[in-house]
């Protein structure tokens, strides 16, 4: 077990962290239906409250931070751990959504249906250097069945919609590469990285792998399950492990460079802050926290 430093505690599902500039933590409380930040000393404060299930977070070309709703879930409490359960009576539909951080108000910036495109429960989001967004669509869960999502891409300015990638299997996590020439998808109940080569802004090759566009990097043994991701400076891609859980650090060759365990078995996502980009923060979602931890390699910086 690693050592971690916790920042702060009591959070409903706290997932998406974005490190600031001032040294803050803005995520999102999947479970509250809010967008939070985390300063230095573990206080919190409410930025905004989008209702639903506030997922991936990302910051834009504009200074807004643009927020993948899930549309919500259901949960149950075990063992200490809240959990997610499917999907609720009250889901409000999966949406795209712009957050101005000054006033908390919330924008709807894509929605189910826009762009001929089918929004189930966009989860993670990342932006590339032509102000676009990649963002992933994990689907929903009911009694005996679950959506087939894909991935898709988006314009900043709410112009443009598109499915890249169908079928995919539950998608979670979505990052670039440093150069941004790959786009990699964890998914989560195979517990696959996938890989795709990006051959322009919002297209990639469709004929890459074997049966499609995704090259499978990587997949583990045992009783794990992938969730969202971030990208070192270097490369590798560091994925929250759910089940055995922890960070699985895969290398752009796919093999996996170490793996650094957690105690939440609902461990769903990293970033990076401080000066030198060596301050990892991670969300445990099970138990309501944010740790951070010194990380032997530099996050890659963020294009916004």
């Amino acid at each position: 077990m690693s050592a971690f430093t916790t920042v702060a505690t009591g959070l409903r599902f706290p997932e998406g962290p974005v490190a600031m500039p001032d040294g803050s933590v803005i995520l999102v409380e999947i479970a509250a239906g809010r967008i939070t930040r985390v300063k230095p000393d573990g206080s919190t404060e409410t930025v905004a409250e989008p209702g639903g299930g506030p997922n991936g977070l990302a910051m834009g070309p504009d200074g807004k931070l643009y927020c993948c709703n899930n549309g919500g879930f259901t949960y149950v409490e075990r063992g200490g751990l809240l959990i997610p359960h499917g999907q609720p009576d009250d889901y409000s539909g999966g949406r795209i959504e712009r957050i101005d951080l000054a006033t908390g108000t919330v924008e709807t910036l894509y929605k189910d249906g826009d762009f001929g495109c089918v929004l189930r429960g966009p989860n993670d989001i990342v932006f590339d250097a032509h102000g676009g967004f990649w963002f992933t669509d994990h689907g929903k869960n009911r009694p005996r069945e679950r959506d087939i999502t894909g991935i898709f891409y988006a314009k900043a300015d709410g112009s443009h919609l598109e499915e890249v990638v169908f079928p995919s299997e539950n998608p979670n996590g979505v990052g670039l590469s440093p150069d941004g020439t790959m786009l990699y998808a964890a998914e989560t109940y195979t517990c696959r990285l996938m890989a795709f080569q990006v051959i322009a802004p919002g297209k990639i090759d469709a004929t890459a792998g074997l049966g499609g566009a995704g090259i499978p990097l990587y997949r583990p043994a045992g009783y794990k399950f992938f969730d969202s991701l971030g990208v070192e400076e270097g490369g590798n891609i560091c994925v929250a492990t759910i089940g055995e859980s922890g960070i699985s650090v895969i290398s752009p060759a796919g093999e996996l460079v170490e793996f650094v365990a957690t105690h939440d078995p609902f461990t769903t996502n990293i970033c990076w802050g401080g000066q030198d980009r060596r301050t990892a923060y991670i969300t445990l979602s099970g138990t309501g926290q944010l740790v951070s931890m010194d990380w032997p390699r530099p996050g890659l910086k963020l294009t916004y």
